[in-house]
């Protein structure tokens, strides 16, 4: 089902990429929205290896480039993970090089903490500053691109309606 689309230049190899933090999402939203979309044969890049160490692997990225569409899981320890905000950049950054559709989720957390760096957001981001002293472009990028995920529209997944 993946094919060129009008939308980018490149041959697209998955219809869906999902960015994710598994530790909050994996065994429920995450899993199930990943069976829905393959139900529907939305051919969907879903990565399950465990994310350790601090460099995101080129096949990720790659696999990134080659979808047409990004769908962001962002819950509550999303931005703990390095390599989730390195996916959100490189997504981000195909928004606008590729024309990628970027859909984010926001599973149990305010969009409004994401814009603002506020609760996990802020205290994740804190942690990252302390480890990545000496490289503050690094920093600014994930703040950026937080920002800018804050904006688009997507949904708003809240504990009362889930």
């Amino acid at each position: 089902m993946a094919t060129s689309g009008a939308a980018s230049s490149s041959p697209s190899t998955y219809d869906v990429f999902l960015s994710f933090r598994g530790e909050d999402t994996h065994n429920n939203f995450t899993a199930h929205l990943h069976n829905a979309l393959n139900q529907r044969g939305i051919n969907t890049y879903l990565d399950e290896q465990l994310r350790r160490g601090e460099e995101i692997s080129p096949a990720l990225f790659k696999a990134i480039e080659e979808s047409k569409i990004s769908i962001l899981v962002l819950s509550e320890n999303y931005a703990s993970s390095t390599w989730c905000l390195a996916e959100l950049k490189k997504i981000l950054e195909c928004k606008r090089t590729r024309q990628q559709i970027v859909i984010p989720i926001f599973y149990l957390v305010d969009p409004s903490k994401v814009w603002h760096q506020r609760k996990s957001f802020g205290q994740a981001l804190t942690k990252h500053e302390d480890r990545f002293k000496d490289d503050h472009m690094k920093m600014q990028k994930w703040k950026e691109s937080l920002k800018e995920v804050a904006k688009l529209s997507g949904f708003h997944l809240k504990k009362e309606g889930y």
